[in-house]
């Protein structure tokens, strides 16, 4: 049986998106070239001045909880190559991950009528009351702090500092031809759907607002986001 899309072209609706049969516009080689060279460089100085941050909440996390203070996740980045990603640890360590395969599956079936259904705000999907989150990871994930190891992937080249957020390949498997443009970019830390809503939104608009990204990035674009973020995560606008 073939697996269900999250959304279809006729899904896609009025939207700045298009249908999902549009070809894409690629960018300029000239953009290509400086956003890794602004990757590689911004990445470089936020490690460094962070670095006494890094120190810090690794402690915390161990003195919180048993476990090592990184967690590692296999990611599906550009074209869909996949690839190691770095968090702080936000759950207890070697947490079930069935929990999370079936949510992802109840999602994939975009079931309306369910509080997993795509149309239905990020925040109810996973719930606040999740016992394999530990207490620190809760303030870290609101805070998104436990993001900040994803600058090593952006330094590696795995990632951009702007950008769809990487999805695990559990996910990427049920995407159509509409989901997959996501996948024509380097995925980002931070990205239009971070700043316009984030765990406010659904899975539909998530989708929506990363295929209008990859259709109109830009450097200028880019730097709106960059600064759009900074607000966003100071008041948590949207966190989960």
């Amino acid at each position: 049986m073939q697996p269900r899309h999250w959304l279809t072209s006729e899904d896609c609706g009025a939207t700045p998106c298009k249908s999902a049969q549009a070809a894409l516009r690629p960018r300029g080689r000239s953009y290509r070239v400086v956003k890794r060279l602004l990757d590689f460089v911004l990445s470089l100085i936020a490690l460094t001045v962070l670095s006494p941050c890094f120190a810090l909440i690794a402690v915390l996390i161990r003195l919180d909880s048993p476990g090592p203070a990184i967690f590692r996740q296999i990611r599906t980045g550009k074209g869909g190559k996949e690839f190691l990603c770095y968090k702080f640890r936000s759950m207890v360590h070697n947490a079930d991950q069935t929990v999370y395969e079936r949510f992802l599956k109840e999602v994939m079936r975009g079931d309306a009528n369910s509080e997993k259904g795509k149309d239905q705000p990020f925040r109810l999907k996973m719930g606040s009351d999740d016992p394999r989150v530990t207490q620190l990871g809760r303030w870290l994930r609101v805070t998104s702090l436990d993001e900040l190891p994803q600058l090593l992937n952006v330094i590696k080249g795995d990632m951009s500092l702007v950008g769809p957020r990487p999805d695990v390949p559990l996910s990427v498997e049920a995407y159509g031809p509409f989901e997959r443009r996501r996948l024509a970019v380097l995925p980002g830390i931070t990205g239009l759907w971070q700043v316009s809503g984030r765990a406010r939104l659904t899975v539909r608009d998530m989708f929506e607002l990363d295929a209008r990204y990859v259709e109109q990035c830009s450097l200028w674009m880019d730097l709106k986001i960059l600064l759009r973020t900074i607000p966003a995560v100071i008041t948590t606008k949207g966190a989960a």
